[in-house]
């Protein structure tokens, strides 16, 4: 019922104008890209932020955080799940424990997690963060789990099953490498994993409006706004599944405000908070058989439509879609977060994004 009401409430919700892009260039043309996605009902809700040589340019929601409610996307405060960007914490994380010795990248998984089911092969820390460990992906509707498992009740989905192929021999992208890479990250530091996190990476880079699942529900100031999230349908948009991603926080479960996500590339681009050596680790592609994989640690380190390079992530979750894109060469970093399961909009995105950097 709860659906039905929400299909007639945004079948009538207050779409605008569908926006002409001819003759518009740059930042104009993408602002004008940017609206014209919910105008044309391709996604709820998105908000933008776009920052050259540090500066913000660009900094805006577009559409709905909430039909029900008739709320709109405040870049500033609305949150939304950020998907696989989280990689991208976890990894500047496992650079922090890295240069603090608590933790090795090339040692053995076991070394950490003991009780870790033996596999046919040994892997390690660093082949995990480059998905290059042989740990197998989601089957049927994993990605969708909704039960309140802790990190390490998490492996129980995974842990017994076989590695896919001998570890460092192929590439395979997950989010499970990540559920390990967190325990071992609690099991060294002795803390719980989202603990270390805001200690050591959140707290130091200003990241006040990103946070675990259960801190958003709990502790979340009143100058934070929780985005309903959607799954697009033929005609409308629909209330998601309900998911609990609490156990994979590392790998896709954090949710964070657009200027927060921006403000973290600007960290990246700047190689705030670790050592050079360490983001050269974090930012060069894994290589299998002497080609790259365009990953690094937590790290996407690939090219975009036309071929310009930029290290960061896209990521798709239940009701979320988004783009973190860091552009060394530029000097500029784009994050887009929308409140829908993957809307199949990525060329529009790309369009907006190249608009912008060929003005």
């Amino acid at each position: 019922m709860a659906n039905f009401l929400t299909h007639i409430k945004n079948l009538f919700s207050p779409f605008p104008k569908v926006r002409s892009l001819d003759g518009l260039m740059g930042l104009e043309k993408a602002d004008a890209l940017f609206h014209n996605l919910v105008a044309e009902k391709k996604v709820p809700g998105l908000a933008v932020a776009i920052l050259d040589k540090g500066n913000v340019v660009l900094q805006k929601g577009y559409g709905f955080s909430n039909f029900e409610n008739r709320e709109t996307v405040d870049a500033q405060r609305t949150v939304f799940r950020i998907a696989s960007i989280s990689k991208c914490i976890t990894g500047l994380a496992l650079g922090k424990m890295m240069e603090d010795g608590i933790l090795d990248l090339d040692e053995s998984i076991y070394t950490y997690l003991p009780y870790f089911p033996k596999k046919k092969y040994d892997f390690t820390l660093r082949q995990l963060a480059g998905h290059t460990a042989g740990i197998r992906g989601y089957r049927g509707k994993e990605y969708a789990l909704n039960q309140d498992y802790s990190i390490k009740e998490g492996i129980d989905v995974f842990k017994n099953d076989p590695l896919f192929y001998e570890p460092g021999t192929s590439y395979l992208y997950n989010s499970f490498d990540f559920v390990l890479l967190s325990l071992a990250i609690q099991e060294a530091s002795g803390v719980p994993f989202h603990d270390y996190v805001k200690e050591h990476i959140l707290n130091p880079l200003g990241m006040q409006s990103t946070f675990s699942p259960d801190e958003l529900e709990n502790t979340a100031s009143s100058d934070t706004f929780k985005a309903q999230f959607y799954t697009k349908r033929s005609l409308c948009f629909t209330d998601a599944a309900q998911v609990n991603n609490t156990y994979k926080l590392a790998g896709g479960g954090y949710l964070s405000t657009c200027e927060d996500v921006a403000n973290l590339g600007q960290a990246i681009l700047m190689q705030k908070l670790l050592k050079k050596e360490t983001y050269r680790e974090l930012l060069t592609s894994q290589i299998i058989e002497d080609k790259p994989t365009y990953y690094g640690l937590g790290f996407q380190v690939s090219q975009d439509s036309v071929a310009r390079k930029f290290v960061g992530h896209i990521g798709s979750n239940v009701g979320a879609y988004t783009n973190l894109f860091v552009y060394p060469e530029q000097d500029k970093v784009f994050a887009v977060l929308i409140n829908c399961t993957d809307p199949k909009v990525q060329p529009i995105l790309d369009e907006a994004i190249d608009a912008v950097l060929t003005r």
